[in-house]
């Protein structure tokens, strides 16, 4: 699928990486140490509890809880996991999952000349973490910049014409991923071009960035 694009902005879970990766191994590893690593981090994690409902600690970490029962796209919640996958992927515990064709897509665009970026639901601390120690080796320097929910919900028009307007190209100059319909329909409402991936095959624009040519 050709296109006349001058940036690409790309999604993670479902798009660049396995959903299951996210759901089946980071989202429990968190999980698993939430209460231990805020008891550890008491200082550090302060100011994001404090934009957590509840009126003590484990009133928060309830909170903090059932937001993940509902994978919530709360931005308290995405620091708090991404400070704790950092130090799995430190110690080697984690280590990113991005498919091939995603990492081969990413560095043919930025060779051609093409600035990338990404938007995801998870932390930009977390998007930095997964691509910078992920299977396909570190693929952080390929991309000029990152986008969390501090932008705005990724499923509201404004939140890309934000993005547009951060970048410094005209909307329509910029080419989103996304497996995410209404995240797609979000941002063509801003005026970018959009690429619905779909890694079954059975829906979606493509199935592989082998398949893209922005």
């Amino acid at each position: 699928m050709a296109m006349r694009a001058r940036a690409v902005l790309t999604d993670i879970e479902g798009t660049t990486s396995s959903i299951a990766f996210v759901a089946d191994t980071l989202f429990p590893y968190a999980r698993e140490r939430m209460a231990g690593y805020v008891a550890a981090n008491a200082a550090a994690v302060a100011p994001i509890l404090a934009d957590v409902p509840g009126e003590n600690i484990p009133a928060k970490l309830a909170t903090l809880a059932a937001w993940m029962d509902i994978d919530a796209k709360e931005t308290p919640l995405k620091a708090l996991q991404g400070m704790i996958w950092a130090d799995g992927y430190a110690d080697g515990a984690l280590k990113g999952h991005v498919y091939a064709d995603a990492a081969e897509g990413l560095r043919r665009w930025k060779a051609a000349g093409l600035n990338l970026y990404v938007y995801s639901s998870g932390s930009i601390a977390a998007q930095k973490l997964i691509f910078g120690h992920s299977i396909e080796g570190d693929l952080t320097p390929l991309f000029s910049g990152y986008f969390d929910t501090t932008t705005g919900p990724k499923r509201e028009t404004k939140s890309y014409a934000r993005i547009a307007d951060a970048i410094g190209l005209p909307a329509a100059d910029i080419l989103f991923l996304s497996d995410m319909p209404a995240e797609i329909a979000a941002a063509r409402a801003a005026g970018m071009a959009a690429i619905l991936v779909d890694r079954t095959g059975d829906a979606g624009d493509v199935s592989s960035f082998a398949e893209i040519e922005p």
